[in-house]
């Protein structure tokens, strides 16, 4: 079996392979995002309250306390080694399909930077840096973009007839 390392000439097993774990992995992707969206209302002010907690706030509806060292330093292990795998993966993949090569290797450097400033920020906001909040809220919404982009060209490519 010859093949030129394009995804549009694998066999039908391997892309049917490869169709099924990225359908997966996005369903994991995604859930995380409705995790974040529940958890710390999206936005910076809600980031910032879900890590450094809200006790001054005696009108909060739901009272929330700073994150102990052990819940960040679990927190940023997890993701950081997690996300690694995920966007390593991928990258495999996307350097498979047939794209122009500065938008190929975009898709795949860059979710390592976004995943570095993501939850290294949030240590860094932990820490009492607290524009950081704003670099973690772009740098989430482009990793976001970037893994969307990502999976709709390689399902739009194993799809697509040779």
């Amino acid at each position: 079996m010859q093949l030129n390392g394009l995804i549009l000439t694998f066999p039908r097993e391997i892309k049917l392979l490869i169709g099924t774990f990225i359908i997966v992995l996005s369903i994991g992707f995604y859930t995380g995002l409705l995790f974040v969206g529940e958890t710390s209302s999206a936005n910076p002010n809600g980031i910032e309250e879900h890590y450094l907690g809200n006790e001054a706030d005696e009108n909060a509806e739901v009272m929330r306390f700073k994150k102990s060292d052990q819940e960040m330093l679990t927190l940023v292990h997890n993701h950081i080694l997690s996300m690694s795998i995920i966007f390593f993966l991928l990258g495999l993949i996307v350097s498979t399909t047939k794209l122009n090569k500065k938008l190929k290797l975009f898709l795949i450097v860059e979710p390592f930077i976004s995943v570095v400033l993501t939850f290294g920020g949030l240590y860094m906001l932990w820490s009492g840096i607290l524009w950081m909040k704003y670099i973690v809220m772009f740098s989430g919404i482009l990793m976001t973009l970037t893994f969307t982009v990502a999976v709709a060209i390689i399902l739009k490519q194993i799809f697509q007839r040779t």
